[in-house]
């Protein structure tokens, strides 16, 4: 577990797609992912992350920055499509080794992209609202594991017009309801397993480890965005990408 919570709580800010690194790691590990438990748990800590260094920004949304909460409902729309569908349709897409080592050279991509696109100055304020659906796609997209949602949606931010600051504040502001939505969903499968004390205990230490992980963390993508940095994480995403493609056909995932 705490394992899994340091990973969660640097690969969740960090562009290089925490879910990826947790199934292949658990996969590694010998846990074949089929319970969402552990997942849950661990994103409600990240969450809190979030709240604590946006706490600013996201009180202000309640007062100065209202339209800014139309801009997320429109781009939380087609990761909640998406969400919905594999969860009842095709869950067994997330949990995929292969396909999170795939997307792991697809994130490296658009990072080098990202660094390539011209510079710009808009802020996500003034956002239209097709472009917060657009990047609110770059987002559903990143539900694959592999597809790293924070630099997807810095990605979408910036091919958009926005600045890098901009683009780093509307995608982790777009992640509350996204990873709220998500919980919702696997609630009902928690509720219905149930959960003994102990366990309780270990799930609630994996949370704090996430979360004071991912502080470090979200600080750490916010400061080296600013200096331009971000295409670096390309070269873990590759390397590691075509690792675990080279590991699953040497049959090292079962």
């Amino acid at each position: 577990m705490a394992i899994l919570a340091v990973i969660q709580g640097i690969a969740e800010f960090l562009p290089i797609s925490s879910s990826g690194h947790l199934v292949i790691v658990g996969r590694l590990l010998g846990d074949t992912g089929e319970s969402a438990t552990t997942e849950i748990i661990l994103h409600t800590g990240t969450l809190a992350s979030i709240l604590v260094v946006f706490w600013r920004r996201i009180l202000s949304l309640l007062s100065t920055d209202r339209r800014v909460i139309g801009l997320l409902i429109v781009g939380t729309i087609p990761a909640g499509v998406i969400g919905v569908l594999i969860k009842t349709q095709a869950e067994w897409i997330i949990k995929s080794p292969l396909l999170a080592g795939c997307m792991l050279l697809v994130t490296a991509a658009l990072l080098v992209i990202m660094w390539r696109l011209p510079k710009a100055d808009g802020s996500y304020g003034e956002m239209s609202y097709a472009k917060a659906f657009i990047v609110g796609c770059f987002q559903a997209c990143a539900i694959l594991p592999g597809l790293s949602r924070s630099g997807s949606t810095i990605v979408g931010g910036r091919w958009m017009g926005l600045k890098t600051d901009d683009a780093v504040t509307f995608s982790f502001l777009l992640a509350i309801p996204a990873i709220l939505g998500a919980t919702v969903l696997e609630l009902k499968d928690l509720v219905e397993d149930g959960i003994s004390g102990e366990a309780a205990g270990t799930l609630a230490a994996g949370a704090l480890i996430s979360f004071v992980v991912g502080i470090f963390a979200l600080k750490w993508l916010i400061r080296w965005a600013s200096q331009d940095r971000l295409h670096w994480f390309a070269y873990w995403c590759a390397p590691v990408g075509l690792i675990v493609i080279a590991l699953y056909f040497n049959g090292f995932f079962g």
